[in-house]
């Protein structure tokens, strides 16, 4: 934190890609493996440094290299993939993506012992101990701190735009919750988390930053968990809503709609641009929406005067930026609804076997 973190924010278009994965048996179930991966193995040379674990033994993190040039991202993804599933099929496990594992009970799962968890569980308590989610986190390097707070207040209208498109997570502890994105809710749970506030100015967001770890509400500025933020570390705006995803496809479609978008509103802010904000609640009515909905979803407009399709949005703009992967997720059967075509005609054994995550390489 004793570095101005202003200096940071000094690189526009650089991309970083962070994944949780699942750790699986031979049946595609949850089994503790972060300890032999994370801890008691060496994993290939391009995981060194970028894998970690989460709240769960059974659930582990990603992270890319820096991506300087965008079109280098779908071959530096199916590296760190193909990585991960060596390192992982080498010690005798499976790798599975999806917003919730569809066969996951937080009660007979395994929470790891590091100290910066031990305390978020002991602090955070209930809403903590069943946090069995996994998500995809996009960072985008923008080259202004202002222009990343900025970014950030006006990127919340798409955030449910990609929750929808990205729903994934229909099946929580053993049963259909009716939701398309029930990890989006179940993460809810947890304090600083879902649709954040717009911040007047870089500094507002940095006096907030300050108050919640002087006040002992968080214990580092990652607990900071919202659907957006500027990271102040890295000098980018951090994009954190959408489910993970089983098929390296979809994770580029996503990435790549989300770059082009934080690179648009660079140029218009650069322009000087004024846009119309909804209140926080009315984006959370639709967030709300994408998380019930799904693809089905419409979305009280940005003026607030009406709705709009997620079709007429993803046609919008797929006409304005330069988006080659977007109508293919578009039309493909969602991951909800693929999971629950699944169960009904042939079991949760499908199920678990359709978020396997295969190399791409």
């Amino acid at each position: 934190m004793a570095t101005a973190p202003e200096d940071h924010f000094d690189r526009l278009g650089t991309l970083g890609i962070e994944e949780e994965h699942f750790v699986v048996n031979e049946q595609a179930r949850p089994v503790s493996g972060t300890d032999t991966l994370v801890y008691e193995t060496e994993p290939p040379a391009i995981l060194e440094d970028r894998l970690d674990h989460e709240l769960f033994k059974f659930v582990v993190e990603t992270q890319t290299p820096t991506i300087t040039d965008p079109g280098e991202a779908p071959e530096t993804l199916a590296a760190i993939r193909g990585a991960l599933l060596e390192h992982a099929h080498e010690h005798g496990y499976d790798i599975a993506s999806a917003g919730l594992h569809p066969a996951a009970h937080w009660r007979e799962l395994e929470h790891a012992q590091k100290p910066r968890y031990q305390s978020q569980l002991d602090r955070i308590q209930y809403p903590q101990h069943r946090n069995t989610t996994a998500g995809l986190h996009v960072h985008v390097g923008i080259d202004d701190a202002e222009k990343a707070v900025w970014i950030g207040n006006e990127i919340r209208w798409h955030l449910p735009v990609l929750l929808a498109l990205s729903a994934n997570s229909p099946f929580w502890n053993g049963f259909d919750t009716g939701l398309q994105s029930a990890r989006a809710k179940i993460f809810e749970g947890l304090p600083n988390t879902g649709m954040p506030t717009a911040f007047d100015s870089f500094a507002d967001f940095r006096q907030y930053e300050r108050r919640m770890i002087e006040s002992g509400s968080v214990d580092d500025r990652g607990e900071l968990w919202f659907d957006v933020r500027p990271h102040t570390g890295y000098g980018t705006l951090e994009i954190r809503v959408p489910d993970a995803q089983a098929e390296t496809d979809r994770v580029l479609a996503l990435v790549e709609y989300i770059y082009e978008l934080v690179l648009d509103l660079s140029d218009r802010y650069d322009d000087g641009e004024s846009t119309d904000s909804l209140r926080r609640e009315l984006l959370d009515e639709n967030k709300w929406r994408a998380i019930r909905q799904g693809r089905e979803a419409s979305f009280v407009t940005r003026n607030g005067d009406g709705t709009v399709d997620l079709g007429s949005v993803i046609e919008r703009d797929a006409d304005r930026l330069d988006l080659d992967r977007i109508d293919d997720l578009y039309e493909a059967e969602s991951g909800a609804e693929r999971q629950r075509r699944l169960k009904r005609q042939r079991g949760i054994d499908a199920v678990c076997e359709s978020v396997l995550v295969s190399d791409p390489r």
